[in-house]
């Protein structure tokens, strides 16, 4: 079987020795057994579907963020209080 010779970061190598689900399962092996979603969406796509999505916070929920944030108070240096 041919084999083609890549370069991964270290962070990406140690991703793949921990998704070996046995010791001597190859790379290879935990590549194919990965799974990627096809459906890959442009950035038109996704500011298309966010404009249809409902808003995430109503107005009401909005003004209550601000009235909490407004009463928040400074507790002092946590650090200090031992």
């Amino acid at each position: 079987m041919p084999t083609k010779t890549i370069s991964v970061t270290l962070d990406a190598y140690d991703k793949l020795s921990r998704a070996r689900r046995y010791p001597s399962e190859s790379f290879t092996q935990v590549i194919m057994r990965a799974t990627w979603s096809e459906d890959t969406i442009t950035a038109d796509e996704l500011l298309s579907r966010l404009d249809r999505a409902p808003a995430p916070f109503t107005s009401a929920g909005l003004d209550a963020i601000e009235r909490a944030k407004a009463e928040q108070r400074d507790s002092g240096d946590k650090w200090n209080s031992r």
